[in-house]
């Protein structure tokens, strides 16, 4: 019985016992103070560490208006890193057998795993009857009491307590990540294959066995091979494997935003074969695992998701270096990755499962094994419920990071769970979740030990070998079906492929592209919506603002010297074509950028209001001042730099300012634009003024791009920004979002150009 569900016993009361005032004073005693503190001492200090407990608590209450004192401390001393990796004996990690359950002797090789807080959905029950498969279902604290299901392994939270593993110690008690029990019940009595599914899961047909590949050897198994992902894109590290079964315009959760607009088909595959497909991931008709951006922006609000993806498709594998979205809802673990089932406890629970399913694809590769995706083999219902978003904002920042880090993790490790301790450690480190989890990984690894789990063989890695070339008889076509998009609302005739086409087009030229964007305006509303809006066309977008925000990883940086923060993301982005900054309070029309010349620079040069020269004498001390430090840099600059601004600047007493909210560096100015930044060190030269004295060192004005020529620029917006917005122009400035409902309002506005941007609202 857990402490919160103990009474406290009742006090008995003697009747017959009633105290006089002798047995109710005592004897008198001395009234001295030090005679007194001293028979007293016990007491006083219990009473003084009650109040200082009192006293805290009131402070950190009333510190802030709601909870949130108490949750940035809880923040503060979860993100901790590690002291150093725990040490696992593993010669003396005994055996623990299940000697407290009534199926201590049950066997079975396969096993389907659900977490349940409500009494059984008809879908659950059909689950149960599955022929072959042993349903588990693992409670949690809002699950019933008298919850059951005939045919049917329920853990209840006393039962789990019960079993010994060493995880139930750092598990919450209300959360879908107590299946780690479960995952570890099954492995324990015979497991060979779990099949890692929701209670709202219906299995197409009834039959998993038709849908994914049950068996990898024997004569069960299919000796087939299977259509690969190529590394024909060095820069590609994840895929959205719903383009390849016939919904371009969807994208699962765990999707790194500025991958959703990928929509493009392969152009060929490669070949694999089958055998070693250790994690199988299914796709979900109805309401398939996708994140709450997609959840709120599609539908109505009172309208229910129905997706269909093309079950003709074939299945599709992912080689080393390309990683996909892998979630809890409907994925079969082979016995040679039971190990990856581990589900994280410090991260937030819609980030539970595809953090594990990243992290489990990178330890997946030091095996030789692979991830293949299946079309659809379960029917999820939407039961149009609130959606978490809250719950996945961790999510959508950290994820692109974490696939990078991933991919450049290297173990001189020999063993594969000295390997993934090595791994949890390092993403510790990083921050991808915190040392709780690193103690939870040795917990796992010791209890998979004692259940009787065997550590799999370390294959070769493939990632650091030379790829090989592609022959044109390796090549194998596919090219997916275009379904209806019906919660989008309209049919993908013609129009619709265009506007695809132009898509591709647009992140074909961009799509190496940095932009860097600087918001003035409040970034926890509006940062995730910028990268969302960018984040389809460029490689990735950066932004920064005057105020760091871990949760949005937004860096911090004030405009007035915002240049002196680029060189270091520049150099982060080192292969990059380019970089583009951008300003929020202005719109880059990016459609109409197509035509520019991606290795010149492009500036504002020509938009008066943007790009002004002043006369220093006559004007504020302020100009004499700046134009007193670029006259001092200018001395400094090299002679090719030195030769280009003084052909472009003729007299001092002129000021050259460009407000500068958009502009265009490509990757050979990079260089040069580094150390102009250096040159200026802890001079107190404006934004304003730094970026015209660049651009004109490191390049001609003549040899500028015009590309942004057709910018429209007002100093101050009408009243009416609606007829102000022109999508024929290179940018628009200024507007001005600072909520999604104005989010939603220029998207719109932005679609005469882009129509594809209605899917976003």
């Amino acid at each position: 019985m857990f402490v919160q569900d103990r009474v406290a016993p009742k006090p008995q009361i003697q009747k017959n016992k009633i105290p006089t005032s002798v047995s109710r004073f005592g004897d008198a005693k001395s009234l001295d103070f030090s005679t007194w503190v001293s028979d007293n001492l016990y007491k006083i200090i219990i009473f003084f560490v009650l109040i200082v407990g009192v006293v805290g608590v009131f402070y950190i209450v009333n510190f802030s208006s709601d909870t949130a004192a108490l949750l940035c401390l809880q923040s503060t001393q979860s993100h901790s890193h590690p002291s150093k990796p725990p040490q696992i004996e593993y010669n003396k990690i005994v055996s623990n057998p299940d000697k407290y359950s009534q199926y201590s002797l049950f066997r079975s090789d396969q096993w389907i795993v659900v977490s349940v807080s409500d009494y059984p959905s008809k879908e659950l029950i059909k689950l149960s009857k599955i022929k072959g498969w042993q349903l588990i279902a693992v409670g949690n604290s809002r699950t019933p009491k008298d919850w059951s299901l005939k045919g049917t392994i329920f853990l209840s939270l006393e039962l789990q307590v019960q079993l010994g593993y060493r995880i139930v110690d750092y598990l919450p008690y209300d959360s879908y990540i107590r299946k780690n029990v479960g995952y570890l019940f099954a492995i324990q009595h015979g497991a060979k294959k779990i099949f890692d599914v929701d209670d709202r899961g219906e299995v197409i047909d009834d039959d998993i066995g038709k849908h994914f590949d049950v068996e990898l050897v024997g004569e069960g198994a299919r000796q087939e091979v299977i259509l690969q992902y190529t590394h024909e894109d060095p820069n590609r590290t994840v895929v959205n494997p719903y383009v390849h079964f016939g919904q371009r315009s969807v994208w699962p959760r765990g999707l790194p935003l500025e991958n959703v607009g990928q929509i493009e088909h392969e152009q060929y595959y490669t070949e694999v074969f089958g055998g070693k497909q250790f994690i199988q991931q299914g796709i979900s008709n109805g309401l398939p695992d996708v994140d709450s951006v997609f959840y709120f922006t599609r539908k109505a609000e009172l309208e229910a998701f129905d997706i269909k993806f093309d079950e003709r498709a074939p299945k599709v594998a992912f080689p080393q270096g390309i990683m996909v979205p892998l979630n809890s809802f409907n994925t079969i673990f082979h016995g040679t990755a039971f190990w990856g089932l581990m589900l994280p406890v410090s991260v937030s629970t819609m980030a539970s499962d595809v953090l594990r399913g990243y992290w489990a694809q990178r330890i997946l590769w030091e095996l030789g094994g692979y991830v293949v995706v299946y079309p659809p083999t379960i029917n999820r219902v939407d039961r149009v419920e609130a959606y978490p978003f809250a719950e996945e904002k961790d999510l959508h920042v950290n994820v692109g990071r974490l696939i990078k880090f991933l991919i450049g993790w290297r173990s001189s490790k020999h063993r594969l769970f000295e390997k993934i301790l090595e791994l949890s450690y390092a993403m510790a480190e990083e921050g991808f979740w915190t040392e709780k989890d690193v103690k939870f990984t040795a917990a796992w690894l010791q209890d998979l030990l004692s259940v009787g789990y065997q550590q799999p063989r370390l294959m070769s890695l493939e990632l650091d070998l030379p790829r090989a070339t592609i022959g044109h008889g390796d090549k194998k076509e596919f090219v997916p079906q275009k379904l209806p998009s019906v919660h989008l609302g309209v049919e993908e005739i013609g129009t619709v492929n265009y506007e695809i086409g132009n898509l591709i087009r647009w992140r074909k030229y961009f799509g190496n592209v940095v932009m860097i964007m600087f918001c003035n305006g409040p970034v926890e509303r509006t940062a995730l919506e910028w990268r969302l809006l960018y984040g389809r066309i460029f490689k990735t977008v950066i932004i920064l603002s005057k105020e760091k925000n871990v949760d949005l990883a937004v860096e911090a940086g004030q405009l007035e010297h915002i240049y002196k923060k680029l060189p270091k993301i520049l150099q982060r982005y080192s292969s990059a074509d380019g970089f583009i900054f951008l300003q929020d309070d202005t719109v880059l029309n990016y459609w109409n950028l197509f035509q520019g010349d991606k290795s010149k620079l492009w500036i504002t040069n020509k938009v008066t209001k943007s790009w002004t020269t002043v006369s220093v004498g006559g004007n504020s001390e302020w100009f004499s001042k700046q134009a007193e430090m670029v006259k001092k840099v200018v001395a400094t600059m090299p002679v090719h730099f030195q030769v280009n601004y003084k052909s472009a600047v003729k007299n001092y007493q002129i000021l050259t300012i460009c407000n500068s909210e958009v502009f265009y560096v490509p990757r050979h100015f990079m260089s040069d634009f580094i150390d102009l930044v250096s040159l200026v060190g802890e001079l107190d030269i404006h934004h304003k003024v730094a970026i015209p004295m660049f651009f004109m060192a490191m390049d001609s004005l003549d040899n500028f791009d015009p590309v942004l020529d057709s910018m429209v620029y007002k100093r101050k917006p009408p009243s009416n920004n609606s007829t102000f917005y022109s999508a024929e122009a290179a940018a628009v400035h200024p507007w001005s979002v600072s909520s999604e409902q104005e989010f939603i309002k220029l998207t719109r506005l932005m679609a005469v150009g882009d129509p594809l941007l209605l899917e976003l609202v």
